[in-house]
């Protein structure tokens, strides 16, 4: 199963190839671009575009099997929803953030949705991937079934990565039905209660696949077996939530994101990533109730002009750590910085795949 493409899939990667051939040569860095709908994710990078959009297309599906291959400047759109087509989705539920999104930037991003808790990270998803290395040689690491990804796998490695190790072409993914019911409710509970009402529920099989409370309520999904769905229905009770919450709330177009990455303000967005169950974190001149919590509270989004170590140290002490998404004041990493021996390891690692720091330098950190 193959979609249209400007070049032949040959073509496109030799192109790609060759262009990374001559940057390498000349020393040349490179700015991976796709649809560039997350260009406020990470740093700013300073090099000449190379983009994937020409290499795009379902190169392989197999529902029976749950498997799909597919190039990186591929519409993620298209690719749900040829999925949809056969009953099947991508179960990371990735944000989009507009309709240019592609599948090599929500790889490179690693970033998941609303289920995320519920059904796994992009990484856990991810079966093999095929990658230009600085040399301009494309090589393969994984494959399309669960059982050749083994040792040391570098396919994963590439997920969140930000395209500093190589030039994504292609990623093969294990994907799943569609629940067969999906219902959401909007419970009007103070955070205090929300907190006890989630933890009780996680103690029990209950069918639900995303919790976010904001605005003095608990939104609420629930999927599964039609059955298991309507029992949970009517025990937890609440109003019906329109279904187009989620995907307000995963693209980041709820009213709470003016202030975020896709709006002009003064006001930086903060994501929150913390571990389970966290409590109240003692946070100067802020309000948690006026925070969105999502994932049942593990991923907190705010928007507030407060001081960065400050923020940082508050959820390291937790046990977990802060990204700025932007507007981003020019003395704040987005990402919490390394300590140095991790560093160390990042640096090495960087060297060994991109010896010439050609791919996204400084996306990540200034050092690589």
């Amino acid at each position: 199963m193959a979609n249209a493409t400007h070049l032949s899939d040959h073509d496109a990667s030799a192109a790609l190839a060759e262009r990374i051939r001559q940057a390498n040569a000349e020393d040349t860095p490179l700015r991976i671009v796709g649809g560039d709908t997350r260009f406020f994710y990470g740093r700013e990078v300073a090099g000449e575009e190379i983009s994937t959009r020409e290499h795009c297309g379902i190169r392989f599906y197999d529902p029976v099997e749950l498997v799909v291959s597919v190039r990186a400047g591929t519409p993620l759109a298209e690719l749900e929803a040829a999925l949809a087509e056969h009953g099947q989705m991508l179960p990371f539920e990735p944000p989009r953030y507009g309709a240019a999104s592609t599948v090599g930037g929500m790889v490179a991003t690693g970033l998941s949705g609303p289920r995320r808790p519920w059904a796994g990270s992009v990484r856990d998803f991810v079966l093999g991937a095929r990658v230009i290395n600085h040399e301009g040689n494309e090589q393969r690491f994984g494959g399309e079934v669960m059982k050749n990804v083994a040792g040391y796998d570098l396919s994963r490695l590439m997920v969140g990565a930000q395209g500093t190790l190589g030039l994504i072409t292609e990623v093969s993914f294990k994907v799943l039905p569609i629940p067969g019911a999906v219902h959401s409710l909007h419970l009007e509970l103070s955070l205090d209660e929300a907190r006890l009402r989630l933890a009780e529920w996680g103690r029990e099989p209950l069918p639900i696949s995303a919790a976010a409370w904001l605005d003095g309520a608990l939104h609420l999904r629930l999927e599964g077996g039609p059955s298991s769905v309507a029992a949970t229905r009517a025990r937890i009770g609440g109003d019906d939530l329109d279904s187009g919450f989620w995907a307000a709330l995963r693209d980041q177009r709820l009213p709470f994101f003016r202030a975020g990455p896709l709006h002009e303000t003064k006001a930086p967005l903060w994501r929150l990533s913390l571990p389970h169950r966290t409590s109240t974190l003692e946070l100067p001149g802020v309000v948690e109730r006026l925070m969105i919590h999502d994932w049942a509270g593990a991923q907190r989004w705010l928007c507030a002009d407060l001081d960065a170590d400050t923020l940082r140290r508050a959820c390291q002490a937790a046990g977990g750590h802060a990204t700025c998404y932007g507007p981003r004041p020019t003395e704040v990493e987005p990402f919490t910085p390394l300590p140095e021996v991790l560093m160390k390891y990042h640096r090495n690692l960087k060297a060994q795949l991109d010896p010439k720091g050609l791919f996204n330098p400084g996306r990540l950190y200034a050092a690589f």
